[in-house]
């Protein structure tokens, strides 16, 4: 598969599904139609154990597809499950943290950017990207236009690249790629309908490889 370098790519983030195996063969699936840079895997609702169980059937699964296995939240699941990297929702001094604890070793991102002073003081810690959104915060067809508006700046001025949060609709991917953001991620747009999944992602794909705009070497 090749990766279009040049280009806004999707990563996913896993839907909400409680038995192990299902959420593992959807995703897989997903993982079918066409390229995704990485995968971040919510805890949810679930109990360290039982997140501990779906973590070590995903992340192989992603890493299998060419995709990096980001875990949300938790280092040590993240680390017995051998992921790719940890996905972080907090400060940035939680961030920096475990930067310091865990990169290079792991891919470490995310963060609360909520508004730009936040993003800036994320910024001052040097993850391997920013997210702008809530893993969960696709609740609209169209990504929300607070997170395209700092995508937009963020991705104007500052090196470390981000994650812009989509919409449910595919086709807000997109927006965010015209913000001139690295990456967009989508939840329930490709997994609301799972047998759907790996042709939205190819979908996907398609119109990124239509339409989004190119970055510059």
């Amino acid at each position: 598969m090749t990766e279009p370098e040049n280009r806004c790519r999707l990563v996913l983030i896993v839907a909400d599904i409680a038995d192990a195996d299902e959420q593992a063969k959807i995703v897989a699936d997903a993982l079918k139609g066409g390229d995704v840079a990485s995968v971040i895997v919510p805890q949810y609702g679930l109990d360290d154990g039982t997140f501990q169980k779906h973590a070590e059937k995903l992340v192989p699964l992603i890493q299998d597809a060419g995709a990096a296995a980001l875990i949300a939240g938790d280092s040590r699941v993240a680390g017995r499950a051998k992921a790719d990297g940890l996905h972080l929702s907090g400060n940035a001094e939680a961030l920096s943290e475990a930067i310091d604890k865990h990169a290079p070793k792991l891919i470490v991102g995310g963060g609360n950017a909520a508004d730009r002073h936040h993003a800036l003081e994320i910024g001052e810690v040097r993850p391997d990207y920013i997210f702008f959104g809530k893993l969960d915060g696709d609740i609209k067809p169209e990504a929300h236009p607070k997170n395209l508006a700092l995508g937009e700046w963020w991705a104007s001025m500052i090196e470390i690249p981000c994650i812009v949060m989509g919409g449910t609709d595919p086709a807000s991917a997109l927006a965010v790629a015209e913000t001139g953001a690295e990456f967009v991620a989508m939840r329930l747009a490709v997994f609301a309908e799972p047998a759907r999944a790996p042709s939205v992602v190819a979908e996907i794909n398609a119109l990124l490889d239509e339409k989004a705009p190119r970055f510059e070497d």
